[in-house]
């Protein structure tokens, strides 16, 4: 008789010392019982950890990880996750696990079955320049019919918060874009024209792959259940930043009842403007009244000093959670509240300060500097180079290497030197039917001229450019004829944002109003100046307009950050500067109409308070420059509101003062 000599096996695994790892709340979020979960999860509290704690527990306990769909709003976030999870149920195959975004997730269940979403197998998938180009192309013949028809990329924006908010197309031009009202026939009509040349070439864009996804899951009813019985277990990462498309999908797959654990911090809702809606988690409690609430109070990140100033703050929110965050680190200094004299003195005290936390042995890595616009950052960027600091901007490119900068600044180096070939070619390309070859053209017929700019303006060489193209030339010249006369540099830049330029901006960029901003701030900068010749050489000896050589890049990472606070959320710095706490510049005024504009404003407040780990300096200046003239400001009521208790209060002042 044959034997068969079993071996041993390999040796059971330990299991998972939860209780070694996770403090008390995170505990009982991992061991939680089955049924919808909302998980609060404070700044800093250890969010990204007791998520995937979660995770393990579910497949240690016995669930297939086929049987696990874990959304998040990153790539990077999936994967550091999976990563994660994979480190600490060793030897389970998380391949089948269906883990990622929502848009690759979704993607995912649509190539199983595509016909039932309308489409055939071998679809593709538009990125957003891909769908940028489609939605050019719909709309080229009504920049036949138009003298200025926005651009795809205004478009596609347009379309894509209507979808992902589930508001009417014309709804979103009348409030977001009002001066597309006019076009607002046309508009649709390209709207209508890209939905069917999608259809037509078998292609999906980002938010079609949620529309379908949740149009199946509505309209079929045993798709629907087949998917709650694949997906027994369902976890959602800043649920606060869904929208209502992902938040219908969340709760059709979940059903009811279903184990549904999503994870946020309403106090951290920042992207309404994206269309983010806040709603799905202030109103979970009453979409799911079985939910079970548990709040991840404890801090891993700040000292009670900068927790006691955020709490503060908070607190004058009524739409919340209510928490409180407790601290795990030890003491540090009182933030600071710091008023500087005007613009230029907040740049240098930011500066100095951060030279002397560098020379205290901080890594310049370790300190951020943050805001509310882009624009705001205008005079830090020259100090820091005035300092030879090396520094990277996250909000965007370095001002003044930004498009729309250098587009008005070739405008003036036309009125400096109109031999200037390359910026009569840039200025040039902003004209409607004007590409490089008719600039080429304009440009030789101009170039040996006595002045450029007069025989621009000539009949002479109008005549030489295509039918499409004559307006365009002509608004130039004329707009050369009122500058010439300005002889201030802000006034010149004003008057080439109002004459011609606001115009483009509105109708090629998504973002325009921020752009005029940054615009509007290059004016009042360059009131410093007599000339476009000083201003101009400013540009340039910066690092900027002319030459990118002369960009300070560092020769290693050892690099300062500056920041949007909405690019710095879910990253932390030992310190940080928050400038330009002004009213009028932080709370941004146009969210100050409705109770719920102001409420994310204080949460944005927040986001940046908690950014910082030990030290934290919330600055403005006391003048500001508006127009002509130097207006005396109010500190940001977000200071203002504060407890006295919670921070030190420091002003700026000149030697010998």
């Amino acid at each position: 008789m044959k034997e068969f000599v079993l071996h041993p096996g390999a040796p059971r695994r330990p299991g998972i010392d939860y209780e070694g790892a996770l403090n008390a709340r995170q505990l009982e979020v991992v061991t939680a019982g089955t049924g919808p979960l909302l998980v609060i999860a404070g700044a800093g509290s250890g969010k990204t950890r007791t998520l995937t704690y979660r995770v393990a527990r579910l497949i240690e306990t016995g669930a297939t990880p086929p049987s696990v769909m874990l959304l998040t709003f990153t790539n990077k976030a999936a994967r550091e996750m999976m990563s994660r999870v994979e480190r600490l149920v060793a030897g389970v195959d998380l391949r089948r696990m269906f883990g990622g975004t929502f848009h690759h997730v979704g993607n995912m269940i649509l190539r199983r079955l595509p016909e039932r979403a309308g489409l055939r197998k071998n679809y593709t998938i538009l990125d957003r320049e891909d769908a940028k180009d489609l939605v050019d192309d719909a709309a080229a013949p009504f920049h036949d019919r138009h003298k200025r028809f926005p651009r795809g990329d205004v478009l596609v924006e347009l379309f894509s918060l209507a979808v992902n908010t589930e508001a009417p197309l014309d709804r979103v031009v009348e409030t977001g874009r009002p001066e597309f009202v006019p076009l607002m026939e046309d508009v649709l009509r390209v709207a209508q024209i890209y939905r069917a040349r999608k259809e037509a070439a078998n292609v999906v864009d980002f938010d079609d792959l949620l529309v379908l996804w949740r149009k199946i899951l509505r309209e079929d009813v045993e798709f629907l259940k087949s998917q709650q019985a694949t997906f027994r277990h369902l976890l959602v990462d800043e649920y606060q930043d869904t929208n209502r498309l992902q938040s219908d999908i969340v709760e059709l797959l979940a059903g009811p009842d279903g184990n549904l654990m999503v994870v946020g911090d309403d106090a951290q809702s920042i992207y309404s403007f994206r269309g983010a809606n806040f709603g799905n988690i202030i109103d979970f409690p009453r979409r799911f009244p079985n939910a079970k609430i548990f709040k991840l109070e404890m801090n891993y990140r700040s000292t009670p000093q900068i927790l006691a100033l955020a709490n503060s703050s908070i607190a004058h929110n009524d739409r919340q959670f209510k928490k409180v965050l407790q601290p795990a680190v030890g003491d540090g200094p009182k933030p600071d509240v710091v008023a500087a004299q005007n613009d230029r003195e907040q740049a240098r005290f930011v500066v100095q300060r951060i030279q002397q936390l560098h020379e205290e042995g901080v890594d310049l890595r370790e300190i951020a500097v943050l805001y509310r616009a882009h624009f705001h950052s205008l005079e830090i960027q020259l100090e820091l180079q005035a300092a030879s600091i090396p520094y990277e901007v996250r909000s965007g490119m370095r001002f003044f290497e930004q498009a729309h900068i250098k587009d008005v600044a070739a405008y003036l180096r036309i009125l400096v030197n109109d031999k200037d070939e390359m910026a009569w070619k840039r200025v040039l390309r902003l004209y409607p039917k004007i590409g490089p070859k008719v600039a080429d053209k304009v440009w030789r017929a101009i170039s040996d001229a006595p002045s450029a700019v007069e025989a621009a303006r000539s009949e002479k060489v109008i005549d030489l450019v295509p039918r499409g193209a004559k307006d365009g030339v002509r608004e130039l010249g004329r707009l050369f004829g009122r500058i010439a006369t300005l002889s201030a540099p802000c006034d010149t830049i004003q008057a080439i944002l109002d004459e011609t330029y606001q115009a483009y901006l509105v109708m090629n960029y998504p973002n325009a109003p921020a752009r005029i901003e940054d615009l509007r701030r290059m004016a009042e900068f360059a009131r410093r100046f007599e000339s476009c010749e000083t201003l101009l050489a400013e540009f340039a000896l910066s690092g900027t307009v002319q030459s990118d050589d002369l960009v300070l890049e560092p020769d290693d990472d050892d690099v300062l950050v500056l920041s949007t606070i909405h690019q710095a959320k879910g990253l932390e710095w030992k310190a940080v500067f928050v400038i330009w706490l002004t009213e009028g510049r932080f709370p941004d005024p146009r969210s100050c109409t409705e109770v719920e504009g102001l409420e994310e404003e204080r949460r944005l407040f927040y986001v940046a308070v908690t950014r910082a780990q030990r030290e934290l300096n919330l600055v403005y200046p006391l003048l500001a420059a508006e127009r002509s003239f130097q207006v005396f400001t109010r500190p940001s009521r977000f200071i203002q509101e504060l407890d006295p208790a919670t921070f030190e209060s420091t002003r700026v002042v000149e030697p010998g003062f």
